[in-house]
């Protein structure tokens, strides 16, 4: 099943030190009692990360840049 959901937009700051943004998520406006168990996506390197169990896409908004290691 392919979703045709727009993407989660974040910001560098919502990433951790690693790059890293979890799903299930609150801003993915998901339950997380009624959810997959917790995964750690790399957003910060792509700008662009894909859920691996529900297809989920978080991307960092327009003009966002992640340094990394802060």
């Amino acid at each position: 099943m392919t979703t045709t959901t727009a993407p989660v937009e974040l910001t560098a700051h919502d990433l951790n030190p690693a790059g890293d943004f979890y799903c299930p998520h609150p801003k993915a406006d998901m339950k997380l009692w009624n959810s997959h168990p917790r995964v750690y996506i790399d957003v910060g390197h792509d700008g662009q990360g894909k859920c691996p169990y529900c297809g989920t896409v978080y991307q960092l908004k327009a003009g966002e840049v992640f340094k990394g290691g802060h």
